[in-house]
């Protein structure tokens, strides 16, 4: 098997783990090119703006594994994965990732739907009479 680097990336209820290898090949995501699960140009330059920015658009390729959540959920996961182990890789691409916010762990989850109230926040309509 190849030598890999290996990381984990979460966003709300998704994760993705993430193996990063060098060289060049086409990166998948559940076994599909990027192309076929992401199909709009923002969330493609959204997956490898941790490689343009570190200068290693064609030095490493990846794989991702991803359950739960949505589509950007999935995204902001990978995103994650794939900075952390870029820094594994490299450290000294740590600040510049830091800098454009790719190594922070999203932690905003849904919250939770309350007893008496319709949704987490919403309450019944207000009768006066």
């Amino acid at each position: 098997m190849d030598n890999y680097t290996q990381t984990v990336g979460r966003r709300k209820t998704a994760s993705a783990s993430i193996r990063i290898f060098k060289g060049q090949a086409e990166s998948t995501i559940n076994g599909k090119p990027i192309k076929v699960i992401y199909t709009q140009l923002a969330q493609i330059k959204r997956i490898n703006s941790p490689f343009v920015l570190t200068n290693n658009q064609d030095k490493y390729y990846f794989t991702a594994k991803t359950v739960g959540g949505g589509v950007s959920g999935q995204l902001g996961a990978i995103v994650l994965g794939i900075s952390r182990g870029l820094v594994k890789e490299d450290e000294l691409n740590k600040p510049l990732l830091k800098k454009a916010g790719l190594l922070s762990r999203d932690d905003r989850m849904v919250e939770r739907k309350k007893t008496g109230l319709r949704k987490a926040r919403k309450k019944p309509q207000y009768s006066k009479r």
